[in-house]
């Protein structure tokens, strides 16, 4: 097992983008410290990509789904999140930039692993509310698979809808449909 010099301070955007890039750490900065952990397993990767397809394939045209990008949530202390998809407008992606600023972010989607629960339902959760994510939903892989939405109202998250099997709801004025059963499975059926 090859070990990484991380650094030992609390990190600047400028130590951020220094860091050298790594597929085998997931890593993140809140309030400029340093969080490694293992990647996902590939169930999780699995749902991830069909997830960010599905949602690309079904929200209007001005929104992209992207998966694992980098978001600034705050600069000082930096915090840099990286959500397992989200969806932004399109015209921004085009320009093609390095990271996103989490103004830009409508929708962030976290799917729980092992190690990350506790971090996407309760400090994620109150994060991206404070930073203005109007859409946020949290997808369990645990059987059976299942998905709760949140949006924000008042600056809170309210429960809009739970949800198993079929998932049927609306984002940006489209008529979403995601089979969260076929998340994980083999042959991923079309919603």
């Amino acid at each position: 097992m090859s070990v990484m010099e991380w650094p030992h301070h609390l990190l600047s955007l400028d130590d951020w983008m220094e860091l050298p890039a790594t597929r085998e750490f997931h890593v993140e900065v809140v309030e400029g410290v340093l969080l490694v952990s293992p990647r996902p397993l590939s169930l999780h990767q699995r749902a991830v990509a069909r997830l960010t397809y599905w949602l690309d394939e079904q929200i209007p045209g001005e929104f992209t789904a992207l998966h694992e990008t980098e978001m600034v949530v705050a600069e000082v202390p930096l915090t840099v999140r990286v959500p397992d998809v989200m969806v932004v407008p399109t015209a921004l992606v085009e320009t093609n930039p390095a990271r996103l600023a989490v103004g830009e972010v409508r929708l962030a989607v976290e799917v729980l692993s092992e190690g990350s629960k506790r971090t996407d339902r309760v400090m994620k959760f109150s994060e991206y509310a404070e930073a203005g994510i109007e859409h946020y939903w949290i997808v369990d892989l645990d059987s059976p698979v299942s998905m709760t939405t949140y949006r924000l109202i008042d600056e809170d998250y309210e429960n809009f809808g739970e949800f198993s099997g079929l998932a049927e709801l609306e984002f940006a004025g489209a008529r979403l449909t995601i089979d969260l059963n076929a998340l994980t499975t083999r042959h991923a059926q079309q919603p």
